[in-house]
């Protein structure tokens, strides 16, 4: 089954004093993957930009950067894409973990340079310093002989059910052992919670951003506008290749969620980046996000 979804971004910026020039960063392109094909995507400045340039970076993502110019008091950076996702079977690899990570250890040439920055320590998720809290995690999941699948859905699986959502804990800026203490965050801090377990024991995972679809409560309308970015985690196979798990949901396999860029961290990813020049001032953010099936 294939599904089509229609998914709308749009980042806000309003300034309490008129900026006289700015560069901004923007990753909100799906990417083509084995089950998602991009229709069609664009990306629209208001102000119009003064100069825009396109590149990939080191992971393959789509990145566009432009700079304003001119005096403004706002920008808003909106994005547009329409993709088509076909519906995933169950992922099959009986690979015991501790041969994937033995595998992993001997890989060489363009596998290993495309899996290695997925296995070290980044700047968001440190598992040196997070090392007994994240195997208090992991210990119970990857037991000797265990297949990679069925031990990873359960470390996520284990995210989900004993940590709490709370789109009021954490912002950007929290660090992954305030969240490991509370015990709560958004998926952000779930995709990396996740992450530095999986590479605590020596497996490559990386961080996904991207959308998924949310459906409202019986009887209630869906919002539009309402929804939001989302995060979860891949994780390197020998069989299978990269698979998708969402600790935040407890969703495998993702059939629902739309990918749009993968790094280390969400630093890697981050949707709308940049600097403004001019005086200090006071500045208000808004975003909205839409997903829809077409």
């Amino acid at each position: 089954m294939t599904r089509t979804f229609r998914v709308n971004h749009r980042t806000e910026y309003r300034y309490g004093a008129t900026m006289t020039d700015g560069y901004t960063v923007a990753c909100l392109v799906p990417r083509p993957t084995r089950w998602q094909r991009v229709v069609e995507s664009e990306v629209r400045l208001d102000p119009p930009a003064s100069e825009w340039d396109s590149f990939l970076d080191p992971f393959g993502n789509l990145v566009n950067q432009f700079g304003l110019h001119e005096p403004h008091d706002d920008i808003a950076v909106e994005a547009t894409s329409v993709v088509e996702l076909d519906e995933q079977a169950m992922p099959h690899d009986d690979t015991p973990w501790e041969g994937v990570v033995a595998r992993l250890d001997g890989l060489e040439g363009d596998l290993a340079v495309e899996v290695g920055a997925f296995r070290a320590d980044s700047a968001l998720i440190d598992t040196a310093a997070l090392g007994a809290p994240l195997h208090a995690i992991a210990d119970s999941s990857f037991t000797p002989g265990r297949p990679i699948v069925e031990a990873v859905a359960e470390v996520c699986s284990n995210i989900f059910t004993t940590f709490e959502f709370d789109p009021h804990f954490s912002d950007l800026s929290t660090p992954l052992v305030d969240v490991l203490a509370a015990r709560r965050g958004v998926c952000q801090d779930f995709a990396h919670l996740a992450i530095g377990c999986l590479r605590s024991v020596g497996l490559a995972a990386r961080y996904v951003s991207g959308y998924i679809e949310t459906v409202p409560p019986p009887g209630e309308e869906r919002l539009v506008g309402a929804d939001a970015s989302h995060a979860w985690c891949s994780v390197w196979m020998p069989e299978a290749g990269w698979v998708d798990f969402d600790p935040t949901n407890g969703h495998l396999p993702v059939n629902d969620h739309v990918t749009v860029a993968w790094g280390r961290d969400y630093g890697d990813v981050t949707p709308v980046r940049g600097v403004m020049i001019g005086p200090s001032t006071a500045q208000t953010l808004t975003v909205s996000v839409d997903v829809a099936r077409v």
